[in-house]
């Protein structure tokens, strides 16, 4: 079998290190402060997004294979309990989603990379819920 490059490089090189991180990261964050839709989800990010910028940052660097820079600031990431205090349904799952998918469309140039990453978010998307789907309303005669 003969290997090629980019199967030897991590998503983190292949991405293309800190640069591209910086740009998808603050893309992200700018089309979740451009985008009506995307409100449910930007109402759970502080009014500043500079901190979970750099958060998201220094997450996905170590993420993606690259300097573990969360892990030496803050600790294991523990994902799921630190977004516990947060509400995240479907509708906030789905437009973080929609977000992520928008940026990495415009950041991500290695399109087998740019599907591998997003099917990734998808499943940390729906690890993040922590709130049921929208219950079905009845109709009075039990339908």
């Amino acid at each position: 079998m003969q290997t090629t490059e980019q199967s030897v490089l991590n998503p983190y090189q292949r991405i293309g290190g800190d640069a591209v991180i910086r740009k998808l990261v603050d893309r992200f964050y700018e089309l979740m402060d451009e985008l009506p839709e995307i409100y449910a989800a930007r109402k759970l990010h502080p009014a500043d997004l500079s901190e979970s910028g750099n958060k998201l940052f220094d997450y996905l660097s170590g993420w993606l294979g690259g300097p573990q820079r969360y892990v030496e600031k803050h600790g294991h990431p523990m994902l799921r309990r630190r977004h516990l205090p947060y509400a995240i349904g479907p509708e906030e799952r789905d437009q973080w989603l929609l977000c992520m998918q928008m940026t990495l469309e415009e950041t991500v140039t290695d399109g087998a990379l740019r599907t591998a990453l997003f099917s990734q978010f998808v499943q940390l998307g729906e690890h993040m819920r922590n709130r049921p789907e929208a219950a079905s309303i009845r109709q009075p005669d039990g339908r």
